[in-house]
């Protein structure tokens, strides 16, 4: 058998976002609750993604949002992370601005710790690619595109994209 490396580096790719979500999985969650949703988007669905990124883009005069979805067409696939933002219960925090989780729930609040986690879940996922050498960046802008195309459960307030390329010199470099 001979597999040359078109065919190798797309099995790499996909391995290497499969990881990705595993760290993210596996990463430090507040009190142990884990509020992290994953998925990888590939094909017509990523076409999608680009396709509602540059109508952001026209509709809200927000041009970085058009130069994102040229990143994603050039990127194989795209390791999306959202997070179910809900008040974790931690005593004395008020880093939502309210008082404590009773007033950051009634007031429909971002929880910010439950946002760090995603954070910290983000920082896995993206170690995992440079650990395996595969170009990455995480862009606000895809994940705000799948949250409107309703890719994550309506539970999930907040979601970064990170497309994914193994080429000869990084897609995501020069924007």
């Amino acid at each position: 058998m001979i597999l040359k490396s078109q065919e190798t580096e797309s099995r790499a790719l996909m391995q290497i976002a499969d990881l990705m979500c595993a760290a993210a999985r596996t990463a430090p969650k507040a009190r142990g609750i884990d509020n992290l949703e994953t998925c990888l988007i590939t094909g017509e669905e990523k076409k999608q993604l680009s396709d509602e990124m540059r109508r952001i883009a026209d509709v809200d005069k927000i041009p970085f949002f058009e130069r994102d979805a040229n990143c994603i067409d050039k990127a194989p696939v795209v390791v999306l992370l959202g997070q179910k933002i809900k008040p974790l219960g931690v005593p004395s925090c008020g880093f939502c601005g309210f008082e404590n989780c009773a007033g950051c729930a009634s007031h429909q609040g971002q929880c910010a710790i439950s946002t760090g986690d995603l954070g910290i879940a983000i920082g896995s996922a993206v170690g995992t690619a440079a650990l395996h050498h595969a170009d990455n960046r995480v862009m606000f802008s895809v994940g705000k595109a799948a949250l409107n195309l309703g890719i994550f459960p309506a539970e999930v307030k907040v979601a970064y994209g990170i497309p994914l390329s193994i080429s000869g010199k990084s897609p995501f470099a020069d924007r």
